[in-house]
């Protein structure tokens, strides 16, 4: 079988609203156009992932059990749409603003390439043909580090289209939104460049 290239997401400031630490659906505001623009990933033939630093649970803001279930609503309101979430990885950890095991240097915290490769392994993803949607600098730099080949930098909240990110050819193009990126002419070109590769 054919392993499928996936579409990772950043959770914060492109799936949803960055307020901060968010941990509970009444505070998760869904970006504007986001259902549509994994809707069109979707049918583009992506295999969606959420890759998401959580340091909120190292700092002691929220618990992993407070976590998994808000990742169970928001993956039942994708379903409710008929838009399929593969997983959702995460990182807990920070390296300095972190409580006991949580504090460390570790390989899943972005820019570091971890958790896009875990996903890789667990749900049997092709990199070579995958796409990084992100709204910072450190989830392009994952992306690349993991080899992924098409990373898009997407505008916070999706309020505006940002600068490109530095060092330059990190991102190989920007957009205010996921919807804007997923719909664009760029990524189709790019998915149909990879069309027949084995």
């Amino acid at each position: 079988m054919t392993r499928h290239p996936a579409a990772f997401l950043d959770r914060d400031g492109v799936i949803n609203v960055d307020h901060g630490y968010v941990s509970r659906a009444e505070d998760f505001t869904f970006i504007s156009g986001a259902f549509e623009g994994a809707a069109a990933l979707q049918q583009l033939g992506f295999a969606l992932v959420v890759v998401t630093n959580q340091s909120g649970i190292g700092r002691g803001l929220y618990s992993e059990s407070e976590f998994f279930a808000l990742n169970r609503w928001m993956i039942g309101e994708f379903e409710r749409r008929s838009i399929r979430i593969y997983g959702v990885f995460y990182c807990p950890h920070h390296p300095t603003d972190a409580r006991a095991q949580y504090r460390r240097e570790c390989d899943c915290r972005k820019p570091a390439p971890g958790l896009l490769l875990r996903a890789a392994r667990e749900l049997d993803l092709d990199l070579t043909r995958s796409a990084m949607f992100g709204d910072r600098a450190s989830d392009l730099q994952a992306a690349a580090a993991a080899d992924v080949p098409l990373r898009y930098l997407i505008g916070t909240d999706g309020l505006a289209r940002p600068a490109p990110a530095e060092p330059r050819g990190l991102s190989i193009a920007e957009f205010s939104s996921l919807h804007e990126a997923a719909t664009s002419v760029e990524l189709k070109d790019a998915v149909s460049q990879f069309a027949g590769v084995p």
